[in-house]
């Protein structure tokens, strides 16, 4: 599954969120660098060991589809991309931002992923 709708974004943005979508880890920590972090609902994990448990837990956690709604990119290193998601998690819908920061070989150095107001 390919984003729709969101062109240009680097291609680990774009393959760890289609890796996601599709509950596939590996894929999706392979796009890390070697000492990523990442920030989600309000917990911090540093590492690709703890960025991995994070993956392997939030992929199986919930049901849901994704729907991208925009992608701004702020520097040759920064991007959000907003997406939409519908399911079986509390609330049912939500709008998250997720803040990636990428390292000179476009592996993801940092995630922060925030509901949207």
């Amino acid at each position: 599954m390919t984003l729709i709708g969101l062109p240009g974004l680097p291609v680990r943005i774009q393959t760890y969120l289609d890796a996601h979508t599709r509950h596939d880890v590996p894929t999706a920590a392979d796009c890390f660098a070697p000492v990523p972090v990442v920030t989600d609902d309000g917990r911090t994990h540093h590492g690709r060991d703890a960025v991995r448990a994070w993956l392997d837990r939030t992929s199986t956690e919930y049901t849901y589809t994704t729907t991208p709604l925009t992608a701004v990119q702020h520097d040759g290193r920064r991007w959000t991309v907003t997406q939409r998601l519908e399911g079986d998690f509390p609330g049912g819908t939500v709008d998250l931002a997720h803040a990636f920061t990428l390292d000179d070989d476009g592996h993801i150095t940092e995630l922060t992923i925030t509901a949207c107001m």
